[in-house]
């Protein structure tokens, strides 16, 4: 192993390394598409075990200051670490070419700035410069160090902030700044070279201030700062750029390509929707309304792109391979995109046998070691799937009513069921356009079924009734949905009864197409059948409404309200909230990673002819229903977990109740576990306002707080601006709820909607997205309804996902499902900032705590025969909220952040 402690005589090959995986070679106007090669980092091998991917940053030792009184300075010494980029390491020797090696041969690689808290008599600030000199590569924790001496006269004052200008040529990633007078300054921070960015960079130390509190010789470079990164909306942004601003959703379109992938703009008074980041690309030549595109990952601002520094198998370079590599393979062996399968047991050889597929090479075995495995002979490989956690429990589960229903409380989309409070059911869409508003679920038709337990009045009356309602969001799209090919599409309503034994069972599905110019509405129930025909109709109008809740799922459960909502709150807190503001520093941790996996979702998911419009049933139309739900349904003050359940009839407030709500259904796994953990970051956001914001006047008067909160709600989410719901920032109280509601969405939310989607939805009849015909009683030909009954296993198979559009969905929900070894769970890591401070060090400690309680509660749920939702035979246990969990696809752990 290399001696990492400094050497008096300092040779050339010390002062002039060979390998700089430190540097980057990006001089394009997009991130480079190096930064999601699939190669991993070369490391020598070494005898002593290495905790890197267990955290962020790298802690260096003191070293003692040495005092020169007759200068009346002291000697301070700095110690920078610098993290290995990944395309540089894999590039080899000499990338940073003759001039970085002379300017290390000098001993002028960094040049560094202390300033003062404190300003000199004449009001200006105080500052001490000195050069860094590469010192050594650490392998065991991966990073480069930098050493550097400071002489700083005895009356500086406290040191405040530092000033970085990067002499090389390229980029390098800063982790911290460690000075021997304990003062640190965690940058995890892109610096860009002086050549593309003349403007020193401002790093602030670990000790946090309210704006009010600033000391004077540092409210300068606070606010020069913030500007840096506010930009002037100007322009095409470069891959070195660390500006945040605002754009519409103009890009998910390709005119330029062909005009039948032109899609409308989402944002505006026509279709409303979140902003997502500026990247000022030009606009089309087809089309002036949209942005035109590029083959490379779309522009984050160079703090967000977090692939250079990240393991080989890190959740965005993995998906951006899945996209890039895995998908056009299957384009192109599978020639017949319309070819479903012909039988049960072809889907089962998914698993079993695998598809073989022209062989990849090494670095994508590396990153998707579940799905490439090795070669059969010279000429192929083998793409094989897991077998579904569910499906290896119960091959029959997808199959039962009963399972139908758990899933919406304890499966992938546990945020759609909602209680059945007015009757009869009615649509509020014009009855003129889509026909009577009644729906054709009866009193008669649901006493029939619940005959035995109770009247309809007293179901009602008792909370016994629920539904999924996909009605009025989907009918307006069905007439167009069923001009595009290998699609359809109905409304649906489902409805369900509450059991006296705490399940759930399903009374009637209801389907509707709504008029055209040649055919009236029609509008038929399905009921639960006890006769060949009528049982076969019932798992088919399953299929349809299973494909409704897995678009809505995708759309709207899983990427409106997480992905796309917290676009806005990171570019708000960038823009306005200062590196020293402790509010900026709680939310950071939740932040990461999340905007560069939009601009991939952007690129190659969301976009015309992506993977979501060619494998979910509304084909084009799925983002325009998810502009519709943000635009009918968002609301921030209901994105918090309690008000959730309660806006869904799922729960009453209740003071006397533990977590101050009493569910509607008892057992419901997803909000029993999502409460406690709801609970524990609330709890923990109260230790922090309140320990940075003792009175209530401090809230309202922090400007930055409040030019952020003003953004969030009228730029960031301004088609919404005008709603009263939005809450006010006056208090501690106000200030708690706000901050919970995000860290919630960013990390409990998310990880109920997202690390599940591979065990409930990579069996594809459990979860189709797609339902590519109609239902066998539709007007049917003789001739289709014969065929039916001869052989309606045929017909089920024909309803469901092409061969094409299953293997995609299945490949990508793999990636998707899983988690990076380096995974950054909630609660595991405290970062630099909240250890700096005694009080919030305790805080953090006790939220740690009390998530290592909520998985010793959870396993104890699980094994539960009273929790019929979550324990029984062939059910897969509820562990979705476990906080913790190691790599892979698990079906458990929450990330502190979107990071996949």
């Amino acid at each position: 192993m290399l001696n990492t402690q400094i050497n008096p005589t300092y040779t050339l090959s010390k002062l002039l390394p060979l390998h700089k995986p430190f540097v980057t070679g990006d001089y394009t106007t997009h991130s480079s598409s190096s930064a999601y090669s699939p190669a991993i980092l070369r490391q020598p091998t070494t005898t002593k075990k290495s905790n890197a991917t267990r955290t962020r940053s790298t802690s260096v030792g003191k070293i003692k200051a040495i005092n020169i009184p007759f200068l009346n300075k002291t000697n301070v010494k700095g110690v920078i670490t610098i993290q290995p980029t990944v395309s540089s390491a894999i590039a080899g020797v000499g990338i940073g070419g003759v001039v970085d090696g002379i300017s290390d041969l000098l001993g002028m690689s960094l040049l560094l700035e202390l300033v003062s808290n404190d300003l000199d008599p004449n009001g200006k600030q105080k500052t001490v410069k000195a050069y860094a000199r590469y010192d050594a590569l650490d392998f065991d924790i991966n990073v480069y160090t930098y050493k550097c001496d400071f002489d700083v006269p005895e009356d500086f004052g406290e040191i405040g902030a530092i000033l970085v200008e990067n002499e090389y040529s390229k980029k390098m990633f800063f982790k911290k700044i460690v000075l021997n007078n304990d003062i640190t300054f965690t940058c995890e921070s892109w610096v860009a070279s002086k050549h593309d960015n003349p403007e020193k960079r401002i790093f602030f130390t670990d000790k946090s201030y309210l704006p009010s509190e600033t000391p004077e010789g540092l409210k300068s470079l606070r606010e020069k700062d913030m500007e840096s990164l506010r930009g002037n909306g100007q322009g095409e942004r470069k891959s070195s750029d660390r500006i945040y601003d605002y754009d519409v959703y103009d890009d998910l379109g390709d005119p330029d390509q062909s005009l039948s992938l032109a899609r409308p703009v989402l944002g505006g008074n026509d279709h409303p929707y979140p902003r997502r980041c500026r990247t000022g690309r030009p606009m089309s030549t087809k089309d002036p309304l949209s942005e035109t595109r590029t083959l490379l990952p779309f522009y984050v601002p160079s703090d967000e792109d977090f692939s250079e520094i990240k393991m080989a198998n890190f959740g965005a370079r993995a998906l951006y391979s899945v996209l890039h590599a895995v998908v056009p393979t299957l384009d192109a062996i599978i020639t017949d995109k319309d070819k479903g399968f012909p039988l049960f047991r072809t889907i089962d050889m998914l698993y079993d046998e695998g598809v073989n597929v022209p062989p990849p090479d090494n670095g994508l075995k590396t990153i998707l070691p579940r799905l490439v495995k090795g070669a059969v002979d010279t000429a192929d490989a083998v793409i094989q799937f897991e077998t579904p956690e569910t499906i290896d429990r119960d091959t029959f589960s997808w199959f039962r009513d009963e399972e139908f229903c758990r899933q919406m409380l304890a499966g992938l989309n546990p945020y759609s069921i909602q209680l059945v409070t007015e009757w009869p059911l009615m649509s509020k869409l014009d009855h003129q356009v889509y026909g009577p508003p009644e729906s054709a679920i009866t009193t008669e038709i649901v006493e029939q079924e619940i005959k035995g337990f109770m009247t309809l009045e007293q179901a009602l009356a008792e909370k016994k009734l629920f539904m999924l309602d996909y009605n009025d969001l989907l009918l307006p799209y069905v007439n167009k949905t069923r001009e595009l090919n290998g699609t359809t599409l109905y409304g649906s309503r489902t409805l369900m009864f509450l059991t006296p034994t705490g399940t759930l069972r399903p009374l009637a599905i209801e389907l509707t197409r709504p008029p055209s110019d040649d055919k009236p509405q029609w509008k038929h129930v399905y009921t639960p059948a006890w006769d060949a025909t009528g049982s076969w109709l019932w798992k088919m109008a399953k299929a349809h409404v299973l494909s409704h809740d897995s678009a809505y799922h995708q759309f709207v459960s899983h990427w409106l309200r997480t992905h796309c909502v917290m676009e806005p709150y990171i570019i708000a807190t960038n823009r306005h909230l200062s590196q020293m503001h402790p509010i900026r520093r709680l939310l950071l941790p939740h932040f990461r990673y999340t905007m560069q996996i939009n601009s991939l979702a952007r690129l190659a998911l969301i976009n015309a002819g992506g993977i979501i419009e060619s494998t979910f049933s509304p084909g084009k139309y799925s983002m325009q229903i998810c502009s519709d739900a943000y635009d009918q349904q968002w609301r921030f003050d209901h994105e918090s977990l309690p008000a959730d359940l309660i806006s869904r009839g799922m729960a009453v407030e209740d003071p006397n109740s533990p977590h101050g709500v009493k569910l509607t259904i008892e057992d419901y796994p997803y909000a029993n576990d999502g409460l406690l953990l709801w609970d524990a970051i609330k709890q923990w956001a109260t230790s922090y306002v309140n320990h940075y914001y003792p009175k209530a006047n401090l809230v309202e008067s922090d400007v930055e707080l409040t030019q952020w909160w003003d953004e969030i709600r009228t730029v960031g989410h301004g088609d919404k601006k005008d709603e009263p719901w939005w809450p006010q920032l006056k208090t501690q109280e106000d200030l708690i709820g706000i901050v919970s509601t995000i860290m919630w969405v960013g990390s409990g939310h998310h990880s109920a909607v997202n690390f599940g989607q591979y065990d409930f939805a990579g069996y594809f009849p459990n979860r189709p997205t797609m339902a590519r015909t109609k239902m066998p009683n539709e007007d049917p030909t003789e001739e289709e309804w014969q065929s039916f009954i001869n052989r309606p296993e045929d017909a089920l198979l024909k309803c469901s996902p092409s061969q094409i559009q299953a293997i995609k969905v299945m490949s990508l929900l793999d990636v998707l499902s899983s988690h990076s070894p380096d995974e950054e769970y909630i609660g595991g890591y405290i970062e630099p900032a909240w250890a700096a401070e005694p009080t919030i060090k305790t805080a953090f400690e006790e939220f740690r705590g009390s998530l290592e309680k909520l998985e010793e509660i959870i396993d104890s749920r699980n094994v539960d025969p009273k929790l019929r939702n979550r324990s029984g035979a062939g059910l897969v246990p509820y562990q979705l909220l476990k906080p913790f969990s190691g790599p892979g696809v698990t079906g458990r752990g929450v990330p502190n952040s979107i990071s996949i």
